[in-house]
């Protein structure tokens, strides 16, 4: 690249080092303590509620098909989140129906109590070398539910073999909820572990499409982030409204909902 006319020599020639933007292997890990099964401010067609684990499986699909259709070389698998993580589908595919089959046997459990992540870890750091073997990258997707339990971990801070994602739906803070307490957990377990920068997003509102705008954020691929403070997608609609003797007749004036 050619330096701008003017500078001095030695600030006259760029080198830009090239990289390659590797293919992603995406673990979704979700959370199916009770609390997944909290309802959502929305109902669907018939009047039943959403819950929570029923959003997800909506948000997840729409990850999906808008992440193929970026790059259908990106694969996917699913893992659901108890005391421990355990496989809800296994091998990495490409395929739409494979999620959809997969989610046939997602459900609740009991109450596990404190979930820990050192297992998520480890099978996330094993399924990582096999995708550099095959020149890609590994994700981790955490969906977590859980107001009033603090998750754990043990792992090494120099070991980053994988990029982590956390979206946090949760209950308001109240006498028997520690919401942030349980935020600042997950926020430490995702510097802890992410090679590539990862993002972190909670709500405690119950919207659907709040948990909709967070999952297209994290279509972002990690090779090609900005840090999350610098994230300031999708722009609200700020309303504004000009003055009266300057507004044509026939505008209507935009506001945010």
């Amino acid at each position: 690249m050619e330096g701008i006319e003017g500078e001095s020599s030695a600030a006259s020639n760029y080198t830009l080092r090239p990289s390659r933007i590797s293919n992603e292997d995406i673990l979704f890990c979700i959370d199916v303590d009770p609390e997944s099964l909290v309802e959502m401010k929305v109902s669907g067609p018939n009047g039943r509620p959403f819950t929570r684990l029923d959003s997800i499986k909506q948000a997840i699909l729409l990850f999906i098909n808008a992440k193929l259709t970026i790059n259908p070389e990106h694969r996917f698998a699913f893992a659901t989140l108890g005391k421990s993580p355990s496989w809800l589908r296994k091998e990495f595919s490409s395929e739409v129906e494979s999620a959809i089959e997969a989610f046939r046997g997602l459900s609740a459990t009991q109450s596990s109590g404190q979930a820990d992540l050192t297992n998520l870890f480890r099978v996330a750091a094993h399924e990582a070398k096999r995708s550099r073997a095959q020149n890609r990258i590994l994700r981790v997707i955490l969906i977590y539910c859980r107001s009033s339990v603090r998750p754990q971990h043990q792992w090494p801070v120099n070991q980053k073999f994988f990029t982590m994602d956390v979206i946090y739906l949760h209950d308001k803070p109240g006498p028997d909820n520690c919401p942030q307490e349980v935020y600042d957990s997950l926020v430490d377990a995702l510097d802890h572990v992410s090679e590539y920068e990862g993002y972190i997003f909670e709500s405690g509102q119950g919207l659907q499409r709040v948990l909709f705008k967070y999952m297209c954020i994290l279509l972002a691929h990690p090779q090609q982030r900005c840090p999350q403070e610098y994230v300031d997608i999708p722009k609200s609609l700020t309303k504004k409204s000009p003055p009266t003797d300057a507004m044509p007749e026939d505008s209507v004036p935009i506001s945010s909902q």
